[in-house]
């Protein structure tokens, strides 16, 4: 796979649900990737990535920024309160915001510099005890707090669906939940998934190995 490859497919996929491509952001996710499949995909005009930790996209990005100019970076994976303002330094968009400390904190910082990235919140529609994210039950409150109590403008919903369900139900809860909520930012999809992902709405979909290459953790 490549880039050229997956957005192909994106426009495939789009076309078939009645959907115009350019309303879709393809984020290449370049976390654990090598600087020079990184350097490929930028050469090839790309600039929308995500990272899941703000320590690496420190390492990584303001050299790469130098050198290729604007490019928009999206966090996707947990934020911890303490790293808050190296992630408004560096991101974009934050696509797991999840809980009350964490909303505060950022708003306490967002009203600081009188600039917010876009927020999308993570819901966990699983209800998966070891991973991150609002649980369905809590997401209503929750929205009305991010608007209400702490001021923030939330962009709208993300998801990762457990590996071992149809990812469909999930894409589906999460578009319901979004549009309950006058929400239009769907983030979900990523390299195994993204075509139905944007059958089902996704206005963000997440890809990583099918744009790089399969990660090496070493």
């Amino acid at each position: 796979m490549s880039l050229q490859d997956v957005q192909e497919k994106m426009a495939r996929a789009a076309v078939a649900a009645g959907r115009t491509v350019a309303d879709i952001t393809l984020i290449a996710v370049s976390k654990v990737q090598p600087n020079a499949r990184v350097e490929a995909v930028l050469d090839a005009g790309h600039r929308v990535f995500g990272e899941n930790k703000v320590q690496e996209a420190q390492g990584k990005w303001p050299g790469f920024r130098d050198q290729f100019g604007k490019i928009e970076l999206h966090l996707l994976g947990p934020l911890q309160t303490n790293k808050i303002k190296p992630a408004l330094d560096l991101f974009d968009v934050i696509h797991s915001l999840d809980r009350d400390k964490l909303a505060r904190k950022l708003a306490d910082e967002v009203q600081a510099r009188g600039a917010c990235p876009q927020l999308f919140v993570q819901v966990n529609t699983g209800e998966e005890p070891q991973k991150a994210g609002i649980a369905p039950a809590e997401l209503d409150d929750f929205i009305t707090r991010c608007r209400g109590e702490y001021a923030l403008e939330l962009a709208g919903l993300m998801v990762i669906p457990p590996v071992d369900d149809d990812a469909a139900i999930h894409f589906k809860t999460l578009a319901e939940m979004a549009a309950r909520n006058g929400l239009s930012g769907l983030s979900m999809g990523m390299s195994g998934d993204y075509e139905l992902a944007i059958a089902h709405g996704a206005t963000h979909i997440r890809v990583g190995s099918a744009i790089f290459g399969a990660r090496d953790y070493g």
